[in-house]
């Protein structure tokens, strides 16, 4: 039987896939990697060991699981975390680790020059994007100005698909979902790379342009040696994790949003139009025609595992969770900022800090908890609630990602949202998406397919909470009432 190979980087784990063409999974791979923050606000990988290293080591965990011939495998397709800013030299070396997305907060000074000399006005209208965290233009004009030295040896600037895609082929390639991160090089009306409101680097330095199913290329003899595929298996564009956890499970049509529990909350929703708004990001979608509204958190799991890393060592995720089941819906009266890592949409505060606010001598460790996960679903709330403000309320949710495991995770977001969830059968994530794509791009399935791959399983129906209908507007309150106080504290760091 011939399949399809999928792998998607993660922050903190990389997953494999291979999938038959009618959807069924013939062997899944993960191996754990680590985000390196070398200083706060620093969000980095090591491309060689952690992108291409962990590809290798679960493609041929894959191929040793289902003892499948690499010829059957006829296409494949890769994501990553994104956007990331990673220079290289001629030779497609690493000058040093990748910049992380917009969990990394290290350019805010080059946001500031870059939209006072261009206008947030102009930028929002050209991009269709605000220059925030997520944005590495701002990154690479960082490197130009702090390492002038690895700026002058950079050949291209690449994201994290980019270098995969680069390593499997040969080809510098990315694809436009991912490119309209890049602001202010690209346009989205042209839906082109631009040097015309800032002399960042030549644009030359940028990636190829592709739709995210084109065939970037073919597995090269080196590509084929070390990961154990067939030489000349085609290869996909590629495109940002999050955009193959929607096609996942089938967002596809405008109103659907996929909302997923990951390291972040990452959501993206098809639109019929472009939604250009400061709070929200856009790009095009994966294919032609279409658009995309995103929006996401910048802690969420990472939240978890810290509380768990620091708080609960001796306790797994279960069992946390099975204690705050026992807290009641509100923690007893606790709020928690969950802005650990600053904040991305709505607010883009690099600035912002997490807190527990109204804990008193009664709070255990299962209240702080629900506080945490509480504080996320409001984050989340946030989101939803700037969505509605700008037209763009979802008529569909899809949830997908590690967090949908968590029951009261779920059920606070629902309640807190107060949107019904779909959850798909299959909620493996970006990794089963780029199977999907890679038999998309050679022509096995259509793509209305991914319902019968991936048909819905379940479904959370918001309930009415007093606690959250009181709570929630002061948890919003807090952040605003403590903001001066949370830019003081950076301002000493």
């Amino acid at each position: 039987m011939t399949h399809t190979l999928g792998i998607d980087i993660g922050t903190f784990e990389t997953k494999g896939v291979l999938v038959a063409h009618d959807g069924t999974i013939t062997a899944t791979a993960t191996r754990p990697h680590k985000m390196l923050v070398p200083r706060p606000g620093w969000a980095e990988h090591r491309a060689e060991e952690d992108w291409w290293g962990d590809f290798v080591h679960v493609t041929k965990a894959l191929l040793a699981q289902s003892g499948i011939d690499p010829r059957d495998i006829k296409a494949v397709a890769a994501s990553a975390i994104g956007p990331c800013m990673l220079p290289v030299d001629s030779a497609g070396k690493p000058l040093m680790n990748g910049v992380l997305y917009g969990v990394d907060t290290r350019a805010t000074a080059q946001i500031a020059a870059l939209n006072a000399a261009i206008g947030e006005d102009v930028i929002l209208e050209r991009c269709g994007n605000a220059l925030t965290s997520q944005s590495v233009g701002p990154k690479i004009l960082w490197l130009k100005e702090t390492h002038p030295d690895l700026f002058a040896h950079t050949a291209k600037v690449l994201t994290s698909t980019s270098y995969l895609t680069w390593k499997l082929t040969g080809e510098y390639v990315i694809d436009h979902y991912t490119a309209a991160n890049f602001s202010p090089l690209y346009d989205v009306t042209r839906q082109d790379w631009t040097a015309d409101l800032a002399d960042i680097l030549p644009l030359g330095r940028l990636p190829r342009l592709m739709w995210s199913t084109g065939i970037a290329g073919q597995i090269t003899t080196a590509a084929a040696s070390e990961t154990g595929l067939a030489e000349g298996t085609p290869v996909t564009c590629g495109t940002i994790d999050a955009a193959a956890e929607a096609v996942s499970v089938g967002v596809a049509r405008p109103g659907e949003m996929m909302l997923m529990y990951g390291s972040t909350i990452f959501i993206i929703q098809v639109t019929a139009n472009p939604v250009r708004d400061p709070r929200l990001w856009y790009a095009p979608w994966l294919f032609p025609g279409q658009h995309a509204s995103m929006a996401g958190l910048a802690t969420s799991g990472t939240l978890t595992h810290w509380f768990r890393d620091q708080l609960a060592r001796d306790t797994d995720f279960a069992t946390l969770a099975a204690e705050a089941a026992g807290s009641p819906k509100g923690a007893k009266g606790l709020l928690c900022l969950p802005y650990f890592s600053g904040e991305r949409t709505p607010i883009h505060d690099p600035n912002a800090k997490g807190s527990f606010f109204g804990l008193d001598l009664t709070h255990t460790r299962a209240d702080l908890y629900r506080a945490v996960l509480e504080g996320i679903a409001m984050g989340t709330a946030h989101v939803f609630e700037t969505c509605a403000e700008v037209g763009a309320s979802p008529a569909l949710v899809r949830a997908v990602g590690g967090g949908t495991k968590n029951a009261l995770w779920l059920q606070a977001t629902s309640d807190l949202c107060g949107a019904v969830q779909e959850v798909c059968d299959k909620t493996i994530g970006a990794s089963y998406g780029d199977a999907f794509l890679a038999a998309l791009a050679i022509g096995a399935v259509a793509e209305s397919d991914i319902a019968k791959w991936n048909p819905v399983g379940s479904r959370v129906m918001p309930e009415r909470v007093t606690a959250y209908e009181r709570q929630y507007p002061l948890w919003k309150q807090l952040y605003r009432q403590t903001r001066d106080i949370a830019h003081a504290l950076s301002d000493a760091d």
